[in-house]
C-alpha cells in the first residue's frame, strides 16, 4: 500500500508542476529548465527523489535513506508519472483510435 500511496503522490506532484496553471508564471520555458518544466518523465524523477527524501516526515510511506532507494523511486515516479500522464488527460482517458 506504501507503493500506491508513493506513485499517487509523485503523480500528483509531477501533474501540479508540469501542468498547474498556478506555475505558468514561474515555470520557465526556455532552455534546459524549460524541457525538464514541461517534460512528465523528467519532473516525475525529481518529484520521486524529493518525495524520497521527506519521508520520514510522512506516514504514508517510509523508505530507507541510501542511494539506491533514491535512485529506484525517482525511478519508479518516473515512470509510472509518465504512463499516466500519457493514459489521463484533463476530460478523462485518452483514447486514440485509428481507422485504416
Amino acid at each position: 500500500m506504501e507503493l500506491l500511496y508513493f506513485i499517487l503522490c509523485a503523480y500528483g506532484m509531477t501533474f501540479i508542476i508540469v501542468y498547474g496553471s498556478i506555475f505558468n508564471a514561474i515555470r520557465p520555458t526556455k532552455g534546459k529548465l524549460g524541457e525538464l518544466f514541461h517534460c512528465p518523465l523528467c519532473i516525475g524523477f525529481w518529484s520521486g527523489v524529493f518525495l524520497w527524501s521527506i519521508n520520514d516526515l510522512t506516514e504514508l510511506f517510509n523508505y530507507d535513506y541510501n542511494l539506491a532507494n533514491a535512485f529506484i523511486m525517482g525511478c519508479v515516479s518516473a515512470g509510472t508519472s509518465y504512463f499516466l500522464s500519457s493514459v489521463i488527460e484533463d476530460n478523462g482517458f485518452s483514447v486514440n483510435i485509428n481507422k485504416r
